[in-house]
């Protein structure tokens, strides 16, 4: 998922205080039972902030120990996803454990991805094979009725605990819960994600997922496969009903913020393969007239870390940039998984495998740090081009612009 944005803070709010102080103490507990006290106190606060809309506070205090404390920043961060994804709540004498879940669906296509509102003959359908194949057999389920786009799930925090809190009271006292607000019309990407978003409520202390209900030696990986491939061969018609001209990839419905990370990840290699695929069908050339130059780029707030790679699609005898691909960074170790130099100087990684995979062998890494700069006017990513100038890509003048063809 998106990094917390940085902003500059000359002093904390006595309220994000609090809230690094509760985290530091859970990251230097000595023992469970004190890092199970800290931990119920932190969780109280982050509740209280959740409620009352404090999204600044929250980030001023993740801000803060992500510079200072990185163990802190981890606690925080993950007791922030936590509470904003999951509660318990009693109705009638009975407690209920209750969880918003994301089913990612991956999706490339040179025509428009589609979002928005789910037919309800297929809303039923998925309903019934995630209740089937995914969830255990005491949970209740509520699908919320649309397909979205990454730009049109929850911008925070805060807003993230909003759509749980009224979600899950509606699905555990069987009431009809409040109509969302219109979402706004996605950016066209040649290759996006596309969420199922759901809240999943079971008895206190009931198992959540299918593969919680394990018999020993509780091989969850194993359990967590045969899930997908049930949910995949139950579902996939549905999905490329309503994602037509789209080639996809469903990926196992799990907790929001886990799966969201699992399909920003996922999403990377079919960005390439899309990109390919477009420039050789549309400008009818083959992928070995393409060149691929490769720039790290970095926040100017992250001076030194490069947080993604900018990859600029080029034409190998000209020196417009026609199309560029974003990479993203998440982990530490991403940058020397995705492009590097072996001992004799090639170029090696996950990126420059896919780009041969596609037939293109022209890559050029470039040893410059790059800002991660914008247009002006438009507000498109500016790519790296051969001389290491970042510019606005460019297709020529009569080739219609990706995603804006629609499939009929």
């Amino acid at each position: 998922m998106r990094r917390i944005i940085k902003k500059n803070r000359l002093k904390l709010a006595a309220e994000s205080q609090r809230l690094v102080n509760l985290a530091l103490a859970v990251a230097q507990s000595a023992s469970r039972i004190e890092d199970n006290a800290w931990q119920a106190r932190l969780d109280t606060y982050v509740r209280k902030n959740l409620r009352l809309q404090h999204q600044d506070q929250l980030d001023g205090a993740a801000e803060h120990v992500f510079h200072s404390h990185p163990h802190g920043y981890e606690v925080l961060v993950e007791t922030l996803e936590t509470i904003s994804t999951s509660c318990t709540l009693s109705h009638q004498g009975q407690d209920w454990q209750c969880l918003l879940v994301a089913a990612p669906v991956l999706a490339w296509t040179r025509y428009d991805i589609a979002s928005g509102a789910l037919p309800a003959n297929i809303l039923s359908h998925l309903h019934q094979q995630m209740q089937t194949h995914v969830l255990a057999s005491a949970t209740r389920l509520q699908l919320l009725p649309n397909l979205y786009s990454i730009d049109q799930l929850p911008r925070n925090h805060c807003e993230t605990f909003s759509l749980l809190e009224k979600q899950a009271q509606a699905l555990v006292t069987q009431t009809q819960s409040a109509a969302e607000a219109q979402k706004e019309k996605t950016v066209p990407f040649l290759a996006d994600i596309r969420f199922l978003l759901g809240i999943v409520a079971a008895p206190a202390g009931e198992n959540l997922f299918r593969w919680q209900q394990l018999d020993a030696p509780y091989d969850s990986e194993a359990a967590k496969t045969l899930c997908l491939e049930s949910w995949k061969a139950g579902t996939e018609e549905q999905f490329k009903h309503v994602l037509p001209g789209c080639g996809i990839d469903l990926l196992l419905p799990e907790a929001y913020f886990s799966a969201c990370r699992d399909a920003d990840v996922a999403i990377r290699p079919a960005s390439i393969l899309a990109a390919v695929y477009y420039l050789t069908q549309t400008l009818e050339k083959d992928s070995s007239h393409f060149r691929v130059v490769i720039g790290a780029c970095t926040n100017a707030d992250n001076a030194g870390q490069v947080d993604e790679l900018r990859l600029s699609f080029l034409l190998n005898d000209t020196p417009e940039v026609i199309y560029g691909v974003i990479w993203p960074l998440y982990q530490a170790e991403d940058q020397q998984t995705a492009i590097g130099l072996d001992d004799q100087q090639d170029l090696q990684g996950d990126i420059p495998e896919i780009l041969r995979q596609a037939g293109i062998t022209d890559i050029v890494l470039l040893d410059e740090i790059f800002s991660m700069e914008f247009c002006d006017d438009c507000g498109t990513p500016l790519f790296p081009d051969h001389a290491g100038d970042l510019v606005h890509p460019e297709m020529p003048d009569d080739i219609p612009a990706p995603g804006t063809a629609h499939f009929h």
